[in-house]
């Protein structure tokens, strides 16, 4: 992982009598939350922020608008709306665009602090339709400083009802829109039938488990945008399957009964991000740790991982450990066998030779 946000390293230890910090409520703490709106070209990003830029809830939000080519209609959209509107060109939040997203935010706190633009309540961050969102979820977890200032509430993808199930099958970065949402919002169902509307839902349920909702003319419930949630319940009663749903493209769901010690935690996930980092697409989950009073949020994006934070209790009476994997030719066979002879948990056998969890596997 990352030495820039290892997992076991974090500033505020010792406060609290927690070895991650002061226990928080939520997993944003008294953090800035941001929201990535991503989904590919035509999807209905731009008007599904508008609009909640019209509502009580989306006021106060910064935005920064990613677009590909040299004239940015989207950003002067959105100016409109948002007392703080920033554009990125070149359409890539990669690269020289990831850092120029970093400056972004960085400026952007400073200039809250100094009361250059209006004191904000969160960041919505609009990718190009091209732009594979992974990088963008990485930004925030390999800078330690934006990490203290700023939190990841969410990943939302948005897909339109007419072109949306030619999309996924054509272009790879509209799938992998979907399978790292963390909310999907299906939009224009009025331009298509019935029929190819729920075909696309099939399509959509078989990327993801990330609820779904419909926006009409990009009206939403704001909280199915805004609202702080892990979503794990619905991802870990839904995927847990042993084949790979499309393109390679797979999501399961570990569980552990017993609290794990952490360094022995941070180091299966230090060897499952060294040797798969790349296919490691999104890890997010709940940890038992053992000493730990509440669990511990982990969210890891192939090789980067999130500062972990603590929580004051578990959200339900399931007190299991439980990880969600999103990957990429990385099955739940391959995976489990680390975590059981790592931590000494049981559970199946390791893997024959030709099954190791090798770079080529």
């Amino acid at each position: 992982m990352s030495r820039g946000s290892p997992l076991m390293s974090d500033p505020f230890a010792g406060r609290d009598a927690s070895p991650f910090g002061r226990r928080q409520r939520r997993p944003r703490g008294a953090r800035l939350p941001v929201t990535v709106v991503t989904g590919f070209l035509g999807a209905g990003k731009t008007t599904l922020i508008r609009e909640l830029l019209t509502k009580p809830e989306g006021a106060n939000t910064a935005v920064i608008v990613n677009e590909f080519g040299e004239v940015g209609i989207d950003d002067a959209l959105l100016r409109s709306s948002s007392d703080a509107t920033v554009l990125l060109g070149n359409g890539c939040l990669c690269c020289a665009i990831r850092t120029d997203l970093q400056e972004t935010l960085r400026t952007l706190f400073a200039e809250r602090g100094r009361g250059g633009v209006p004191s904000f309540e969160r960041v919505i961050i609009e990718t190009s339709g091209l732009a594979d969102p992974g990088p963008v979820l990485q930004t925030i977890a390999s800078d330690r400083a934006l990490g203290d200032v700023y939190h990841l509430q969410g990943l939302v993808a948005v897909v339109d009802a007419p072109g949306g199930a030619g999309n996924l099958d054509h272009a790879p970065e509209a799938r992998h829109q979907i399978a790292l949402a963390d909310r999907i919002v299906v939009t224009k169902t009025d331009l298509a039938d019935a029929a190819r509307a729920a075909e696309l839902t099939e399509r959509l349920r078989a990327l993801s488990a990330a609820p779904l909702a419909t926006a009409a003319n990009g009206e939403i419930d704001p909280a199915f945008v805004l609202d702080e949630t892990l979503d794990l319940a619905a991802r870990a009663a839904t995927h847990d399957h042993a084949h790979a749903h499309s393109h390679g493209i797979d999501s399961f769901v570990l569980f552990f009964d017993k609290p794990l010690p952490w360094p022995v935690f941070e180091q299966a996930m230090a060897v499952l991000t060294g040797l798969r980092g790349a296919d490691l697409l999104r890890v997010k989950g709940l940890v038992a740790v053992a000493g730990c009073r509440g669990p511990v949020v982990v969210h890891v994006v192939q090789h980067v991982a999130h500062r972990p934070v603590e929580l004051l209790d578990w959200p339900d009476d399931d007190r299991r450990s439980r990880l969600v994997f999103i990957t990429r030719n990385l099955a739940k066979a391959q995976v489990e066998p680390l975590f059981a002879a790592i931590a000494g948990l049981g559970g199946p056998e390791m893997p024959p030779r030709n099954k190791k969890l090798t770079a080529d596997a």
